[in-house]
């Protein structure tokens, strides 16, 4: 009788489940006639409320981006640069660590076409995105674009059949329309997330110029140019307006250099390019030269003949001549600014926008501040400390970070590629190796090349030696699983580890080593299968109730579930002792083995992936295609929740603590 109330129940839940197959975003297309041989193609969608879609540029390592593909596209036509897009806003995840960016409401996005064979009469592209809410949901939707007959410039708009996660459906808009004028508006975060970007940026590239101003390069040459100031003006007043035009030039050399950079790769590119894992790795190499430099294994110089013909124009006196003084100022230090600017626009250049302008003026604002003010009030002069050891020290010091911040870009691209090269743990050996160097020199143990004999070491340098020390102490327990959340944006994240639960997990002897065949250490030490049928064997070998985890890599309110509800001892005792977890990832890119490739009976689509694979099982099984998902079955596929048959994201964990209960308590009876 209890298998024909479940059987019915199974039943009457197949019938009504499939409202459960949610589609947030509502499409439409149009085509816009630009010349003879150049369309745009136009994708504009709505969004649900709450729900919010990946950019293309959203950082790696979080949610997974926007994709826009299209068919063919070498042969028949070309496409002019990169997808537009309309308005997104960019927000913080603290789950991956990363800056994301995303649409909310509206999606506006235009790409130019350039025809290459004008009998072509139609344009198939594809969109594929993840939109999210409380769960998330990856999309894959085709589209067709007509090409227009008629030669006016009117817009045809031709909306074609799409597919929402391979279930079809036909979309609301089936005539021909007039597309609306195509936006002009790229990547633009809201004022607010935007202004709050760009001060943090001018605040550290503020503290990285105050830091230039502190090495052996520049510091020397604020008495001698204030001196200069003093000495050649006839009035006091004079050579506080020459030291006021020296401090502004010194500003606009530094902003003109963002602008070229900003210029000459577009606002767009630059943060295209920081996600880019070439990109990543030139930058890695980049800051270990600059690492290189700054502790003495060599000098980055420009040509001494830019300096000494800047030299000769400074020589003529007035505002020429003093905007040549402050180029000579740039070309001199440059060996000790070079590698903080080469940084600030490295980092700068991973927000986009105007930030590398924005980044230069507030160096070259701390740069300058200290030859305006000591001009305008010389006797301040005599505060100033005498150059010596101490400049090198903070070069060296400086050398140090910079190392550090290299493998955080080496990281990135081994994220991306999934080499998993630069896991957790040696990412943190990495780091407490550097600090720990860091900290030894300070105290005077380790010597760099152009040091000065060191007898003693000042009250300062040894609290400054000691905070090192306490970081680098503080980030070992991370090679055990501690999660280090004062630098969580920065080393991968736990479970892109060799062990998630840390280093000794992985010891002779330890749970790790009697995993069964096919499962892996999961989240707190959770044993867990990726594989359906190797789970659901091991299962039933042991006589345990299954838990399906549909979930997905760039799940955010997955990581979410599993960090602050499976964390709880009491959930976590529960999917130890008396479940067998399996996670199936659906978006896992991964090719099926060609034998394994096959036609969905539900959706009538190819299944080509391994996430196509879990996708499809999902929406067959259970007619719904949000993630995280949660079932609790029997040995023979049964849902074991009367009531709820599945749960999503929720961190109520008594709630969840019971939902687990009940579904294991029918499975004992």
């Amino acid at each position: 009788m209890k298998h024909l109330f479940l059987t019915l129940f199974a039943f009457l839940f197949f019938i009504t489940g499939k409202a459960q197959i949610l589609e947030p975003v509502k499409w439409k297309t149009s085509i816009e006639k630009k010349s003879n041989t150049n369309y745009l193609l136009i994708f504009d969608g709505v969004i649900e409320k709450e729900w919010h879609m990946y950019s293309q540029f959203t950082a790696d390592g979080g949610a997974l981006p926007l994709e826009v593909l299209f068919k063919n596209e070498k042969a028949f036509y070309k496409l002019i640069g990169k997808t537009k897009e309309g308005k997104t806003k960019t927000v913080f995840n603290d789950v991956f660590g990363v800056n994301e960016t995303f649409f909310e409401g509206k999606v506006h996005l235009v790409q130019e076409v350039a025809l290459l064979n004008p009998k072509l009469k139609m344009i198939e592209a594809s969109l594929n995105y993840q939109v999210c809410k409380q769960s998330c949901i990856n999309s894959e939707k085709s589209f067709t674009f007509s090409i227009p007959v008629e030669t006016s410039a009117e817009v045809a708009a031709v909306v074609d059949t799409v597919k929402v996660d391979s279930v079809p459906i036909v979309s609301e808009e089936s005539s021909p329309t007039i597309a609306p004028k195509v936006s002009k508006e790229v990547i633009d975060t809201p004022k607010k997330d935007q202004k709050k970007g760009l001060w943090t940026i001018f605040f550290l590239a503020f503290l990285g110029g105050f830091a230039a101003l502190l090495t052996p390069c520049v510091f020397p040459m604020i008495p001698m140019t204030v001196s200069f100031f003093t000495k050649q003006s006839k009035t006091p007043a004079q050579g506080k307006k020459n030291a006021f035009i020296y401090g502004i030039s010194i500003i606009a050399i530094y902003v003109i250099l963002g602008l070229l950079v900003t210029g000459i790769f577009g606002a767009d590119a630059l943060n295209a390019l920081s996600t880019n894992v070439w990109f990543n790795l030139i930058f890695f190499l980049l800051l270990i030269v600059f690492a290189a430099s700054f502790l003495g294994a060599f000098e980055i110089m420009l040509p001494n003949s830019w300096a000494n013909k800047v030299d000769r124009q400074a020589d003529r006196g007035g505002i020429v001549g003093i905007l040549f003084m402050a180029l000579a100022l740039a070309i001199v230090s440059f060996s000790c600014t070079g590698p903080i600017v080469g940084t600030l626009l490295v980092e700068s250049a991973s927000k986009g926008g105007i930030a590398p302008i924005v980044g230069m003026l507030g160096f070259s604002s701390a740069l300058a501040l200290p030859f305006m003010l000591f001009a305008m009030f010389p006797g301040w002069l005599h505060s100033l400390p005498k150059s010596g050891g101490w400049l090198n020290t903070v070069k060296v010091f400086l050398g140090f970070l910079e190392l550090a911040l290299a493998f955080k870009f080496l990281s990135n691209a081994d994220l991306v590629l999934q080499l998993h090269l630069l896991e957790r743990e040696v990412f943190l050996a990495i780091w407490i190796a550097i600090f720990g160097a860091l900290a030894f020199y300070l105290f005077g143990k380790l010597t760099m090349p152009h040091d000065s004999p060191l007898s003693h070491i000042s009250v300062g340098r040894l609290f400054m030696g000691l905070t090192v020390l306490s970081f680098t102490i503080y980030m070992i327990p991370g090679l055990w699983g501690a999660p280090l959340k004062l630098i969580n944006a920065f080393p991968p994240p736990v479970e892109y580890s060799e062990s998630p639960n840390g280093v000794g997990s992985s010891l002779p002897g330890s749970v790790a080593t009697m995993l069964p065949e096919g499962a892996k250490s999961g989240p707190h030490g959770i044993t867990v299968f990726d594989d359906y049928d190797r789970g659901l064997a091991y299962a039933k070998s042991v006589n345990k109730p299954i838990l399906l985890d549909f979930t997905g890599f760039a799940c955010v309110n997955c990581r979410k579930m599993e960090n602050n509800v499976w964390s709880d001892e009491k959930i976590k005792s529960i999917l130890k002792n008396e479940v067998v977890l399996i996670s199936l990832y659906v978006d896992d890119k991964r090719d099926l083995p060609k034998n394994e490739q096959f036609v969905s009976k539900s959706t009538g689509e190819s299944i080509e992936t391994i996430g196509d694979k879990w996708t499809d099982f999902m929406i067959s099984k259970y007619q719904t295609n949000t993630q995280p998902l949660y079932v609790l079955t029997d040995l023979k596929g049964n849902s074991l929740n009367i009531e709820t048959p599945t749960t999503s994201y929720d961190p109520d964990v008594m709630l969840y603590q019971k939902w687990l209960k009940t579904g294991i308590a029918n499975y004992k009876n």
